[in-house]
């Protein structure tokens, strides 16, 4: 069988008795020496309520893979959640635990010679972290999701995390009462999963069901109902095949299936966080993917889903109302998609989607129908002009107000700049800047969705432009660009901004400038000189040392 290229390592000859010795003293019998080794990455922790319901998952799934003939071997990975680190240090390390993540699988799939590897996941980075990790290693894999957490409510107002953060600022700005407040905090998160809307989990783990690499129907199911645990068991069955097949990831992440899986992002109103992840999945795979891509498939794919953050509906509301299947299977219907691309059951995504209907559900009103979307186009626009050069990812769609030009108001950090925000210091028409946040300068690009969440409380959210080299929550919403490159550790254009100076963001003309003249800009270049570095030891200051430019995935493991 395919699988025994791998444990042969164990099986065959007295050379390797040492090898079983060792297995024995972990519940190995003399026949399940030539049954497929498969590794169970479990990411299940007690810190976050994003990764507190997985072990009931990787319960069922080693005991799927044992009945299924497969042997499982389980290993943790760690995790770092944003909505806890959020405006902190330690929120310097949620895109470094990506590449953590991914090296950490890899390491223990690789190094112990596994045949095949099911990964549970729940907060943001285990998701692209574990297709980084199956796409390196190239050997059978399939990513569960732990689910989403159901909506929280208080008065009537249906609450995902990113309420208590815009409760900061309304309530700073004398908006909200005391009552209100507190009422948001302690009911915005009533159960385990990740956060509720469309944000980075959700977006990522939906797209893993359009790039083949996930069950259909299987990322939008809320985490604590027992069809989650069901589809763990469903996962660990068909991977048993996969592994059977020899269906490795690369047969199945390819640059049509990258294109279903954006396409699927544009089509839900995904988070920006998409963009980043998707660059450093396609150059794991080896598929050529650029960041000019993702703004061909904007163009010519509808946003069919009424989704917060700046929607009206949670994750367990999409799922209801036929959640991912029935998406793709209306995109498919459209010529929008691939059908032929092959999935993790060895069928095709337009097999797979067969018995899908081909329109929505008349009863519901969180999945458009095709040819009346909530917009034309996708949200999720590459912006390019002396202020990015590599470009930089804005969201576009839900802004009454597609463009603005206004006075910068620049601050070196996150810190700094909700220093100003909750003194109410910022005013509609400005247009703040925040740098030394990108890959290197952070280091780790944080999420601003601190600040974003204080301007929407304040009022602000659409009359306040914000530009940053580090990245935005998928819970952040507004005239909002991230991911400028180059960044401003590395003298990108960002670094040279000063106070009041004219700054246009133009979603229409896709574009980012700064209104400054070429000769002044060359005279402030002369004098710029970067920063030290925030850390000189330790884990952040080896992903510095390493980390790519965002506009090519923010990657530490690039080719030399």
């Amino acid at each position: 069988m395919p699988y025994n290229r791998r444990s042969r390592l164990i099986t065959h000859g007295i050379a390797r008795s040492p090898n079983r010795a060792m297995l024995r003293a972990v519940g190995f019998g003399d026949d399940d020496f030539e049954k497929p080794i498969v590794g169970v990455a479990n990411g299940h922790s007690t810190m976050n309520p994003c990764n507190a319901g997985i072990q009931p998952l990787v319960d069922r799934a080693m005991a799927q893979l044992k009945a299924a003939g497969a042997m499982p071997q389980v290993f943790g990975v760690p995790t770092v959640t944003d909505g806890i680190g959020m405006g902190t240090e330690g929120m310097k390390y949620s895109l470094v635990s990506r590449e953590v993540i991914a090296d950490a699988i890899e390491t223990s799939v690789n190094g112990q010679c596994m045949d095949g590897v099911l990964v549970v996941g729940g907060c943001d980075k285990n998701m692209p972290a574990a297709m980084m990790a199956m796409a390196r290693m190239n050997v059978p894999g399939i990513f569960v999701y732990a689910g989403t957490i159901k909506p929280g409510h208080w008065k009537g107002q249906t609450l995902t995390i990113v309420s208590p953060f815009e409760a900061v600022g309304a309530y700073t700005a004398g908006k909200m009462s005391k009552e209100d407040y507190d009422g948001i905090e302690h009911n915005a998160c009533p159960s385990v999963g990740a956060c509720g809307g469309m944000f980075t989990a959700n977006t990522m783990s939906s797209s893993f069901e359009a790039l083949g690499m996930s069950l259909l129907g299987s990322s939008q199911m809320a985490s604590p109902d027992p069809e989650k645990a069901d589809s763990s068991a469903a996962s660990a069955a068909v991977l048993v095949e996969a592994i059977k097949r020899d269906l490795k990831p690369r047969d199945i992440v390819t640059r049509k299936s990258i294109e279903n899986a954006i396409s699927l992002v544009m089509a839900t109103g995904g988070s920006t966080n998409a963009v980043l992840h998707y660059l450093a999945i396609a150059a794991a795979a080896e598929v050529e993917w650029t960041i000019d891509d993702f703004e061909r498939v904007r163009k010519r794919v509808p946003v069919l889903c009424d989704l917060k953050p700046s929607g009206k509906y949670v994750a367990v509301d999409f799922h209801t109302a036929g959640g991912v299947p029935q998406v793709l299977k209306m995109l498919l219907h459209k010529g929008l998609l691939h059908g032929d691309c092959m999935t993790i059951t060895g069928r095709t995504l337009a097999e797979e989607l067969a018995p899908v209907p081909a329109t929505p559900r008349a009863d519901q009103d969180v999945i458009r129908p095709i040819d009346r979307p909530l917009y034309e186009q996708g949200h999720l626009a590459i912006l390019r002009g002396n202020l990015a050069t590599e470009g930089c990812v804005a969201k576009v769609t839900g802004l009454k107000k597609r463009s603005i030009t206004g006075p910068a108001r620049v601050f070196d950090s996150e810190p700094q700049c909700m220093e100003a925000i909750l003194a109410e210091k910022i005013r509609p028409g400005d247009v703040i800047v925040i740098r030394y946040e990108g890959p290197k300068g952070g280091p780790g690009m944080q999420e601003m969705l601190a600040p974003t969440s204080a301007l929407v409380g304040q009022g602000l959210g659409e009359s306040v432009g914000l530009v940053t080299d580090g990245r935005f929550s998928g819970g952040t919403w507004g005239m909002v660009v991230g991911h400028v490159a180059p960044e401003a550790y590395v003298g990108g254009t960002i670094a040279l901004v000063e106070e009041g100076d004219s700054v246009t963001i133009d979603a229409d003309r896709h574009l980012i400038q700064l209104n400054v003249d070429d000769a002044t800009l060359t005279a402030r270049r002369g004098r710029w000189k970067a920063p030290p570095p925030r850390y000189t030891r330790g884990l952040l200051a080896k992903y510095m040392r390493l980390v790519s430019t965002a506009s090519k995935g923010a990657i530490t493991d690039a080719p030399a």
